[in-house]
C-alpha cells in the first residue's frame, strides 16, 4: 500500500508558532524533506525530533521528485518542509504535490504560518479582494510588473529582499499617485518585527533613513483607497 505525503508549515521566525500536530507528524513520518537541512535541523533539535532528513530544494527537486514518489508508493510516509512558512508558497513543494496526486498518493496539508497573511491584516487595507504575487522578477519584467501593481484596483501583496526593497519602493513611488498607501512589514513574528504604513513617499523616506534589514512583505493598497490617519496602526 502506498504511503502518504504531509506538507508541514514551519515557523517564519518565532519557534513558538510550531503546532502540536506539526510536531507529531514530523516525529512519526519516515523521512522529512527539507529545503535546507541545516536550517531544519535547528527546528528539529528544538523539539527533539529525530526523524531522518534529506535535502529537497529548488535546484534538485526535478532530479529527486520521482525517486521520492517511488519511495512513497513503496509505503513510506514523507513530510515536506521549507526553511520557513508553508511549502509551495514561494518555496518548493508544488512539484512534489502535483506528482503525488498524479500517482493517487494521499496528500495532507497542515495549516500553519505564512508571512503574507499577517502582513495583509496588519496593513488595515480592504481585504475582500487581493492578489498575492510572491517574489516579483528581479530584473527582466520587474518594471512591467510594478506598473501593473500601480494600476491595480485591489490590494497587492508581494515579497521583497532587503537589498532590493528600497529601489522597489522608489519605483512604485514614481509609478503611483502621490498619496498611494503602502504597508511594509519585516521580521514578522520575531523580536524586531516592524510594520510601516502610510503614503509611499513617507515609507521610502523611512527606509532611506534606516537601513533595510530582514525579509520584507509589501502590501500596496488599491488605487483610490484612502484611510484616515487614526485608522492606520504601525
Amino acid at each position: 500500500m502506498a504511503g502518504k505525503l504531509f506538507i508541514v508549515p514551519t515557523p517564519i521566525g518565532n519557534l513558538g508558532d510550531m503546532t502540536i500536530r506539526a510536531i507529531e507528524v514530523l516525529k512519526n513520518v519516515d523521512k522529512i524533506l527539507a529545503e535546507d537541512t541545516r536550517t531544519t535541523k535547528v527546528l528539529l533539535n528544538h523539539y527533539h525530533i529525530l526523524t531522518r532528513l534529506e535535502s529537497f530544494h529548488l535546484h534538485n527537486e526535478h532530479h529527486k521528485v520521482q525517486h521520492f514518489i517511488n519511495q512513497i508508493l513503496d509505503g513510506l510516509t514523507f513530510a515536506q518542509v521549507s526553511d520557513a512558512g508553508t511549502p509551495a508558497i514561494s518555496d518548493p513543494g508544488y512539484l512534489l504535490v502535483r506528482e503525488a496526486l498524479k500517482h493517487d498518493i494521499q496528500v495532507e496539508v497542515l495549516p500553519g504560518p505564512t508571512a503574507f497573511v499577517p502582513a495583509l491584516i496588519k496593513s488595515g487595507f480592504p481585504l475582500h479582494k487581493f492578489i498575492f504575487e510572491g517574489f516579483i522578477p528581479a530584473k527582466k519584467g520587474k518594471l512591467t510588473k510594478l506598473t501593473e501593481f500601480a494600476e491595480a484596483n485591489c490590494t497587492i501583496v508581494f515579497y521583497e529582499s532587503p537589498h532590493k526593497i528600497l529601489k522597489t519602493l522608489i519605483s512604485l513611488a514614481e509609478l503611483c499617485e502621490p498619496n498611494r498607501l503602502i504597508s511594509v512589514s519585516r521580521e514578522l513574528t520575531k523580536k524586531f518585527e516592524e510594520t510601516i504604513t502610510g503614503p509611499i513617499s513617507d515609507v521610502v523616506l523611512h527606509f532611506q533613513n534606516k537601513a533595510p534589514k530582514g525579509e520584507f512583505v509589501v502590501v500596496l493598497a488599491a488605487k483610490n483607497i484612502e484611510l484616515k490617519s487614526d485608522e492606520i496602526e504601525n
